[in-house]
């Protein structure tokens, strides 16, 4: 019987052996964070939901070469970002000649109060460089920082500290 808290290494190995309890455990233990880093490539419900199903192929076509099964969750992660990435191309060689409208802004009076200092969070984190928007939106749901790393393209190092600065330059923004 399996156990609550069994790492992805073992639900790896049970995996390769068919083990559809260890499949499913795999995909909700990451698909979070799998949509997570396709949103944060601009994509929609549509493109993200083929760039995780896309990934959980890569990974059904390859598990039975992954050399360290405890490193899935970083090859995940790195998959995610990189079919991501390779879709926003794809989608960028298609875009038409002429821009879509823009949606009209909502009217003030449909605005909350309450809302309004996530508004004022939200330009702020629109306004950071690209890259620490990546880093803050996938912080929340990056287990661990080696995944957060992998899905980033960054040493695992440079996590801490560049989040730190992130937040220090979102802090300043914030009104």
């Amino acid at each position: 019987m399996a156990h609550w808290d069994e790492g992805t290494d073992e639900l790896v190995v049970r995996a390769r052996g068919g083990d559809g309890d260890a499949w499913a455990r795999l995909v909700d233990r990451h698909s979070g964070l799998l949509w997570s880093i396709a949103r944060s490539h601009g994509l929609d419900d549509a493109d993200s939901g083929d760039v995780v199903q896309t990934t959980w192929l890569r990974l059904v076509e390859r598990i039975d070469g992954l050399r360290d099964p405890g490193a899935t969750a970083c090859w995940l992660a790195t998959t995610a970002r990189n079919e991501s990435l390779r879709l926003v191309r794809r989608r960028a060689r298609d875009l038409p000649l002429v821009p879509a409208p823009r949606a009209p802004e909502p009217e003030p009076e449909r605005v909350v109060l309450d809302r309004e200092r996530v508004g004022r969070v939200g330009a702020a984190l629109d306004a950071l460089p690209r890259r620490c928007r990546t880093l803050l939106r996938l912080f929340a749901l990056a287990p661990s920082q080696a995944e957060l790393a992998a899905a980033l393209g960054i040493p695992v190092g440079s996590v801490g500290p560049t989040r730190a600065r992130c937040l220090d330059a979102l802090r300043r923004l914030v009104p």
